[in-house]
């Protein structure tokens, strides 16, 4: 049989080429689904391991990080009275850190959002949870005041009381959120979503209900995220045909 040959090459050998190229843009493609779909296992993974963390914590300590009277005691003092605005706004590079109020809420005491931004560090001086949080900051960097998300897009995880975000608000459904905490998946640097719906919906299946007003993972920035009609329109499902981020994650924790 004769071999036609272009340009120096055989039709055969450049049929395989053609092959070789083709199963590498597949295993390209392949490998940046299964990349992604880590990254979403991966924001179930942090939240489990915060929840047990903090449960940790209590139980050596009686107390919730961010919250316990006696910080200083175990870590020293970044400042101030331990306890005053002066210690809660000084951004930490030791373990040293600052005092809260005891009242079995991470929220505020002397200085907005202070116990909230001592929070990480606490369970990090703990060695509850890996890596150095540092407090002090109303704006925290990413990775630096509060742990970064393997999710990627600059997100990174947020305490905060549950009625602080419910009922209702601007962007949150009127869902009873409870009386607890909530961790939140969120870009603290810049104010808007960032998490497509279609993200948003992997998540929220493989851990809760699939639902972004009911069950224990919630949406906020709804009117962006799903197709509700307001905020009380608990039968909303994910806007999947939106691909770019239109949403955030609210997770109602055990604490």
């Amino acid at each position: 049989m004769r071999i036609l040959r272009t340009q120096g090459f055989t039709l055969l050998e450049l049929s395989i080429v053609l092959v070789i190229i083709g199963l590498l843009i597949g295993g390209i493609f392949v490998g940046q689904s299964l990349i992604h779909t880590a990254q979403l296992n991966a924001v179930i993974s942090e939240f489990n391991r915060y929840q047990t963390a903090v449960q940790n914590f209590k139980q050596q300590y009686q107390a919730l990080p961010g919250d316990m009277t006696n910080a200083t005691s175990f870590w020293g003092s970044a400042g101030g009275t331990g306890a005053d605005a002066t210690c809660m706004s000084t951004v930490s590079t030791t373990a040293a850190t600052c005092n809260g109020n005891g009242d079995g809420a991470i929220s505020t005491s002397v200085n907005s959002n202070d116990e909230i931004l001592r929070f990480w560090q606490h369970l990090s001086n703990a060695k509850m949870i890996e890596g150095f949080y540092s407090g002090g900051t109303w704006a925290p960097t990413i990775g630096v005041g509060v742990p970064a998300s393997r999710y990627g897009n600059n997100t990174g995880w947020w305490p905060n009381l549950a009625s602080t975000y419910a009922p209702g608000g601007a962007n949150n459904f009127t869902t009873d959120y409870g009386s607890g905490h909530i961790l939140k998946l969120t870009n603290i640097l810049s104010a808007g979503p960032h998490l497509t719906p279609k993200d948003a919906w992997s998540i929220d299946k493989k851990f809760d209900d699939g639902k972004p007003a009911l069950g224990n993972i919630l949406v906020f920035y709804w009117a962006a995220c799903t197709n509700a009609a307001n905020s009380s329109d608990f039968t909303a499902t994910y806007t999947l045909t939106v691909t770019t981020p239109s949403c955030g994650l609210v997770f109602l924790t055990g604490f």
